[in-house]
């Protein structure tokens, strides 16, 4: 019986996938590749700076031709994260993305994942003593530390006393922050004290709820860091509410619009930030990067506003850049 004119083109299509090794082939002609999926899992879900690094991050999946979803965590229990990589794993997404809460506890699910043939890379905040294979990280930690140290006591005039309430007590990111703010403040501003670091989850009535309990405890504050998108506009918040506007000085890591009104009255003096839609956008190109099996060159040309990413192969890291300060200057220019 003679093979009909469709199975030999069918069997000429799949011996050339054969010959030179083409993705995406099938046994049906004329179908297509199955996109990248890459799922992301931030610290928690719901919050404005996740929020806009979601969006810089679905204009990189349309832009390069892949699947993105995040699915975010109610609140920064470690667990939840853990629980919704394994969900993840079942589904066999083709790379899982993860700002761990924990890094020591998300690392033995990373290493499930990986087992089961996904990539894994993190972003925003990392994991390095785990599986995962590229970590993106906004700015360094002597940057971020250093500024916002420079910043507050830029309205201290170098001294005093000031207190730090942090999110996520085991937050690697914002732990090594800290770290460099403590030596920085030590080494560079000999006449001024941090007296106390508090955790507020990632609630920001926790965070203002706890300034408001430093300045009782220490009269003499004059200033407080929120170390976090959530806790930087709690804590301005907090001295605007005790009217010590122009006595406790604030600074933090605040998204533009919801640090904006605590800028404008003088509660928060600057915003240590990033383009966080572009560090979304950077995500997404390097879970692609990761999915399509190719290593980051030593500077990327990843789209017009990100010309030259820097990857450090020994530490399998891109750096989005150096940190931004958000002031009303240039508050409006982001609508976030």
């Amino acid at each position: 019986m003679r093979a009909s004119a469709k199975t030999l083109v069918t069997g000429a299509v799949l011996m050339l996938c054969a010959v030179l090794g083409l993705s995406g082939c099938s046994d049906k002609t004329g179908s297509e590749a199955k996109p990248t999926r890459i799922a992301f899992v931030p610290k928690v879900g719901g919050i404005p700076y996740f929020e806009a690094m979601n969006t810089g991050a679905q204009e990189a999946a349309k832009q390069l031709g892949v699947e993105w979803d995040s699915i975010g965590p109610a609140t920064v229990d470690p667990a939840e994260q853990i629980r919704i990589i394994e969900g993840l794993i079942q589904k066999h997404v083709d790379v899982i993305v993860v700002a761990p809460n924990d890094p020591a506890s998300v690392a033995p699910a990373i290493a499930e994942a990986r087992a089961q043939g996904i990539h894994v890379m993190t972003s925003d905040t990392d994991a390095p003593a785990s599986q995962r294979e590229l970590f993106v990280n906004q700015a360094t930690a002597d940057g971020i530390g250093q500024a916002l140290t420079d910043a507050l006591m830029a309205k201290t005039n170098g001294g005093g006393k000031y207190a730090i309430v942090s999110c996520g007590e085991t937050a690697m990111n914002l732990n090594s922050w800290i770290s460099v703010q403590k030596e920085y403040t030590k080494q560079k501003y000999p006449n001024a004290e941090i007296v106390s670091t508090v955790y507020a989850g990632e609630d920001q009535e926790t965070a203002t709820t706890m300034a408001k309990k430093l300045m009782e405890t220490y009269p003499d504050l004059v200033g407080l860091v929120g170390e976090c998108t959530t806790s930087a506009p709690g804590v301005a918040r907090a001295v605007r509410e005790s009217q010590k506007i122009g006595q406790v000085f604030t600074v933090g890591i605040g998204t533009p619009q919801a640090i904006k009104p605590y800028l404008e009255d003088g509660s928060c003096s600057t915003s240590v930030l990033w383009n966080v839609e572009s560090l979304g956008y950077l995500t997404v190109w390097s879970a692609k990067q990761l999915a399509d099996g190719k290593t980051p060159a030593e500077v990327n040309k990843v789209s017009g506003e990100l010309p030259a990413v820097r990857f450090d192969p020994a530490k399998k890291t891109l750096l989005l850049g150096d940190p931004l300060l958000i002031t009303t200057a240039n508050v409006d220019q982001f609508k976030y």
